[in-house]
């Protein structure tokens, strides 16, 4: 049976404004992508949490799914449809979450490299369109690393998607750090996304509902950030670049008492696993990271973390097609800033840290 084909929400024409819009997190998934995502289901071999996003998505017949997955897979026609609606100029767009991060590692470093010959072949076909970020293989981070160099020396593509943990394993433990290494060497910032809760961590948030984008993705990811800036990791690479979604995971916000009770708990050697690092964990924010405003449409908070991260660190992202707003659009081009910022929020940022030429 053939899925119903909801009607395009109607909104407002896209305002002229003297900037470019340049979307900076918006999904993508490949058909081998979602055919390893059915095996796993079929399997039986996943975790509750993957099996409650994405099983959700790929099986729910509702309205939000529908739309969800026949954007996933577009990366012509309905897309840039919804990018013309929503006077999106620029997608700089990648493979969505959880990428290849719950596969075996031979299938993921697979899928990983197939998806990013099929985003470079799309970017070809809309060169003024469309940037990409390199999908990875955590799984196997000598190979991630490789396929970084081969992204961006073969690919023209010039940042990396890594959704957070891996299996429940986080890129703060130095097994992981080949791939911060070629980042760093490549000058490719890595762009820490969302996943799916691990085990453990799932079931108390499920249980609400609060899983997902709605609160357990922003909670996951930003532990995820405080795990890598607290291992040390960019005292080790000083020149990696990051990027967070979503206000940053709401840590611009908890920087003062992340501050505070990092020192407090380095002096009193309370854990084995915390030590000395050579800055404040928000100095490292703030010259680090860049973040986007994704799924938040807030201008209060934007100016808050423009003045907080300093306005060359804060860029344009509606988070496609999981919040297809255009009317969002239209809000944020009204913000109270001056041109100047406003430019650098919806344009020059992305076109700086993504290389976008």
């Amino acid at each position: 049976m053939n899925p119903i084909k909801m009607p395009e929400p109607q909104f407002p024409a896209p305002a002229k404004v003297p900037y470019k819009r340049i979307a900076t997190e918006e999904a993508f998934a490949t058909p081998e992508q979602l055919d390893v995502y059915r095996r796993i289901f079929e399997s039986g071999q996943c975790d509750a949490g993957f099996k409650g996003l994405m099983g959700f998505y790929m099986s729910s017949p509702s309205e939000r799914a529908q739309h969800i997955m026949r954007c996933l897979v577009d990366l012509d026609t309905v897309r840039l449809q919804h990018m013309d609606a929503a006077g999106v100029d620029v997608a700089v767009l990648s493979l969505t979450s959880p990428g290849p991060q719950v596969m075996d590692a031979a299938t993921a470093v697979s899928v990983a490299r197939h998806a990013n010959d099929y985003l470079a072949e799309a970017i070809r076909r809309h060169p003024t369109r469309y940037a990409g970020m390199i999908a990875v293989a955590p799984q196997d981070p000598q190979a991630a690393a490789k396929e970084i160099e081969r992204g961006v020396r073969q690919l023209g593509m010039n940042s990396v998607v890594i959704n957070s943990h891996t299996q429940g394993q986080y890129l703060s433990d130095p097994k992981f750090w080949d791939i911060f290494a070629a980042a760093e060497a490549m000058d490719a910032p890595v762009y820490l996304h969302p996943n799916s809760l691990p085990p453990g961590m799932y079931e108390p948030f499920a249980e609400a509902g609060l899983d997902g984008a709605i609160y357990g993705f922003g909670v996951e990811t930003g532990l995820h950030a405080l795990r890598i800036i607290t291992a040390g990791v960019f005292d080790r690479f000083p020149k990696l670049r990051m990027i967070l979604g979503h206000m940053g995971e709401a840590l611009p916000y908890w920087a003062y008492r992340v501050d505070y009770m990092h020192a407090a708990t380095v002096r009193s050697q309370r854990y084995e696993n915390m030590k000395p690092i050579k800055q404040r964990p928000s100095d490292y924010l703030r010259q680090n990271f860049y973040i986007t405003n994704s799924g938040v449409a807030w201008p209060q908070a934007i100016r808050f973390a423009q003045e907080m991260m300093g306005v060359d660190r804060v860029m344009y992202a509606m988070d496609y097609p999981y919040q297809y707003a255009p009317d969002e659009v239209n809000i944020l081009d009204q913000m109270d800033m001056p041109l100047e910022d406003k430019t650098r929020f919806f344009q020059t940022n992305a076109e700086h840290v993504f290389k976008l030429r």
